[in-house]
């Protein structure tokens, strides 16, 4: 079972934003920048490109959902969107606030935020989900 999985269950604690039938968001606690969100399938697959068709298809749409949301919550230019799939073996997408491309490097200095800012901005994003 992934660290993923693990969250899903409610195993671990996360700053969850919004979840369905397939899909759950949440905050990543290693933020390039705040607002930084993981999206996933609650189906455990390791790379993203082994989902089928449909669940792509639908985790993409549920991805823009939620980017959406961060957009009116977060202070931003763009949302972006990267899929590297080595960290954890459970496919997932990167939803990062940026305001410039160097906001994309993940060998940039992950964030530190304090709990209460976690929960603020979470809260303020699942507040925004359309």
């Amino acid at each position: 079972m992934t660290i993923f999985s693990r969250i899903i269950a409610g195993e671990i604690p996360c700053y969850k934003i919004v979840e369905d039938d397939r899909f759950f968001a949440f905050l990543d606690i290693n933020p390039l920048s705040k607002g930084h969100t993981l999206v996933i399938p609650k189906l455990e697959e390791d790379y993203i490109f082994h989902l089928d068709d449909n669940m792509l298809s639908a985790m993409i749409l549920f991805s823009k959902k939620v980017a959406l949301a961060i957009e009116k919550s977060i202070p931003c230019l763009r949302i972006g969107v990267a899929v590297i799939g080595l960290e954890v073996p459970h496919a997932h997408i990167h939803l990062i606030p940026i305001n410039r491309e160097a906001d994309m490097n993940f060998k940039n200095p992950k964030l530190k935020v304090p709990e209460e800012e976690m929960n603020d901005i979470s809260d303020k994003i699942r507040k925004n989900i359309v």
